[in-house]
């Protein structure tokens, strides 16, 4: 077993009990197998989960004709999100592998044998669970508010950038509500070939135009779409006759899609704590104000679940006596207590969300069951005789 060579046991005097040794050593025995788990469960459950919610973007390479290597930069805006989610459900399921481990491989055994305390086995998760709270902390104050609102810039900027990545060749593009344009070719320089634009914003006047040659620029006043050699065709609706006006150059405004990034409304995931505590006076901000401050206590409450949840294992695989049959009830016991508590601070979010005076609960359900946990561990257990008798052997 790997931690029988970290103590030494042997020759003491008669009712001594064996001398503890390379505590540090166990320490960071234990502790660099909570690192190394928690990296590689925090790198699956990330992957996988950024690999879902990218699925939902593809559309964007797809049909709209964004570059693979910016694509995969919007996404990657994203990752800061889903780790400061991760890391706290990965050190949890670290804390349930390594110590789980310890116990099958009679590690535990040996260890308690030398006198260990349930706290001072859970000693190398604690280190690592404020480690990843510290680590979680720096991810939602800092990390995660500028790369949000960066990806939501961008993809409103997709979204709005028709020239470039919206306004597709040999399709019908939507520019807008009753605007549909084809173009049979664009080059590279942005101009556009074989222009056909059908504008219905009147319903009672629609009019068809068609082009040569044409580009679609931006303007102060909106986006415009320029047309050069090309007419005009419009039925008229007294006499139902075709009315077709041939022209040099035309241009077609667009309005609807005038506005700019750096006019959108920021949204809770996009700003930073002080900005979420202290909503602004606008009307938006006063709309959204129980939203706003619900998602600020979160980034506060949030990082405090690593250490609730890495209490809840250690309670559950530390407590109670040693089964050589396994602890798998334990295991389902700590796991189901997790989900239920994740649970529980999903709901209580969305209901801060709706009503301020919630908020409190929030707290509460954060630091109650890590409480709980930490008061299991700092009970002293009861020694069972054969344990009592390995002791008093380990001293003769």
């Amino acid at each position: 077993m790997a931690v029988v060579g970290h103590f030494q046991g042997g020759a003491g005097t008669p009712g001594q009990t064996p001398r503890r040794v390379g505590m540090p050593a166990i320490t960071r025995y234990i502790l660099s197998q909570l690192v190394t788990v928690t990296f590689f469960v925090t790198l699956g459950l990330t992957f996988a989960i950024w690999l879902t919610q990218s699925l939902r973007f593809l559309d964007y390479i797809v049909n709209r004709g964004l570059p693979a290597t910016t694509f995969f930069g919007f996404i990657g805006l994203l990752l800061p999100s889903f780790i400061g989610i991760v890391l706290p459900i990965a050190t949890f399921c670290a804390v349930l592998v390594v110590y789980n481990k310890l116990v099958m491989d009679s590690e535990m055994v040996v260890l308690r044998a030398a006198g260990l305390s349930h706290l001072q086995l859970a000693r190398p998760a604690i280190i690592a669970a404020a480690g990843v709270t510290l680590a979680v902390y720096a991810i939602v104050l800092y990390i995660q508010p500028p790369s949000y609102r960066a990806f939501k810039d961008l993809q409103h900027q997709i979204r709005h950038d028709y020239s470039t990545v919206l306004l597709q060749e040999g399709r019908f593009n939507s520019l807008a509500e009753g605007i549909t344009v084809y173009v049979r070719e664009r080059s590279a320089d942005g101009e556009l070939r074989g222009i056909l634009v059908h504008d219905k914003r009147d319903p009672e006047r629609p009019v068809t135009m068609m082009a040569e040659r044409g580009a679609l620029v931006g303007t102060e006043a909106g986006p415009r779409v320029i047309m050069v050699n090309g007419n005009r065709q419009e039925i008229e609706q007294d006499s139902g006759n075709l009315s077709l006006l041939h022209f040099d150059r035309y241009t077609v405004e667009i309005t609807q899609l005038g506005d700019t990034p750096q006019t959108r409304w920021r949204g809770a995931k996009e700003r930073y704590l002080s900005e979420l505590l202290s909503p602004g006076s606008g009307s938006e901000d006063l709309r959204a104000r129980s939203e706003l401050l619900a998602e600020g206590h979160q980034r506060i409450v949030a990082p405090l679940y690593t250490l609730a949840f890495v209490l809840i294992g250690l309670a559950a695989l530390l407590s109670g006596e040693f089964n050589r049959r396994g602890q798998a009830h334990r295991l389902l016991f700590a796991i189901l207590c997790v989900a239920v508590l994740e649970s529980l601070a999903l709901a209580l979010h969305d209901l801060a969300g709706r009503w301020s005076e919630t908020i409190p609960l929030m707290y509460l359900a954060a630091l109650l069951p890590g409480a709980a946990g930490l008061f299991v561990l700092l009970r002293s257990p009861r020694k069972r005789p054969a344990a009592q008798a390995l002791l008093q052997a380990g001293a003769e």
